[in-house]
């Protein structure tokens, strides 16, 4: 799985091997995202039975809740070997046509972030969906010819978390799409503690549940949280109890609802120096000194969704909610 614990750090290949030994192996495995499993599970079987590649598949929905993790269990039940991308990684054609080109039969292609496919490449990728076949141009000018190619029947998982950027037609090719949810306490509890048995860790049920409160409802967040605070026992050689998690993520400045550091700036600065707003996203992102495009996709829809920023047309808002989890004292205006 894909961590002030920084919205998205560069990861370490000790950081892959970690988050790779805790993703789940089957769908059985696979904890949360109920209805998704059942889904997938109908989805797959009837391929079984009737001895065909299952239908494309599209995966939507925030950072770090199973897309990836889903990819690989697709591969694993239809026992065929996937192959990673990413859209970002295929700016031509020709990109694309490489890789479809070399897909064994029943392979499972798996594209991250496919929304950010270059745009000649998501037309070809359309005739490789539905007909398992591209055009390959040969030659330039008057003299060009196309040449249709075969491809090898294959399953394309597509991942994004900006499905609005998908064109209509890519989308409509899907032979089945899925938007993964937030998880609950109680899911995420299930997740640590599966996590903590994997490594090997005999956590009370309390240490678990406290950092599963604060994980923002995403399982990869509680498997980073669970190694800082692996980490804070180990080094201080004190017992795996709720204070030493609490400590821990105080250590890394994440409070009791989850809010990092990060989330905490962009809040401040909307009271402190914008008297609460509204400000625009692009002001907002210069105070903080921040990417926009983080503060929009990574921090905002926590910060909505626990209710402590409004989007309205002229800016972002802080509430009331806002102004007493960070102790001040909120104005009284109706607006607010």
């Amino acid at each position: 799985m894909n961590e002030e614990i920084d919205p998205a750090p560069p990861e370490s290949e000790g950081e892959v091997q970690f988050e790779g030994a805790l993703r789940p192996k089957s769908l059985g495995e696979f904890v949360g995202q109920s209805k998704v499993r059942e889904q997938l599970v109908l989805l797959l079987d009837a391929a079984k039975k009737e001895n065909r590649t299952p239908d494309h598949i599209l995966l939507s929905g925030p950072p770090g809740l199973g897309k990836t993790t889903l990819a690989m269990i697709v591969a694993e039940e239809t026992q065929q070997s996937l192959r990673i991308t990413s859209g970002p990684a295929i700016n031509h054609a020709g990109d694309l046509a490489a890789v479809l080109s070399s897909l064994v039969p029943g392979e499972v292609l798996f594209i991250d972030e496919i929304h950010r496919m270059a745009r000649p490449a998501e037309e070809m990728l359309y005739l490789a969906m539905e007909d398992f076949r591209i055009d390959i141009m040969v030659g330039k000018g008057a003299g060009a010819t196309t040449l249709p190619l075969d491809l090898a029947p294959f399953t394309l998982v597509g991942a994004t978390t900006r499905s609005g950027l998908l064109p209509g037609p890519l989308r409509d090719r899907f032979g089945f799409t899925a938007h993964l949810e937030f998880y609950s306490e109680v899911e995420l509890t299930e997740v640590v503690k599966r996590s903590s048995a994997v490594l090997g860790l005999t956590w009370p049920t309390e240490a678990l549940a406290e950092i599963a409160s604060r994980s923002r409802g995403t399982p990869r967040i509680a498997n980073r949280l669970l190694r800082r605070v692996r980490d804070y026992v180990l080094v201080h050689d004190t017992a795996p109890d709720v204070d030493s998690v609490q400590a821990a993520l105080l250590l890394y400045d994440v409070d009791e609802l989850g809010l990092d550091r990060l989330d905490r700036a962009v809040l401040d600065t909307l009271i402190r120096k914008f008297a609460g707003g509204p400000v625009g996203l692009g002001t907002l992102s210069v105070s903080v000194g921040e990417e926009a495009e983080t503060i929009e996709s990574v921090v905002e829809p926590f910060l909505v969704r626990q209710g402590f920023i409004q989007r309205t047309p002229r800016g972002r808002q802080a509430t009331p909610a806002a102004y007493a989890h960070l102790g001040h004292e909120a104005p009284s205006r109706n607006d607010l």
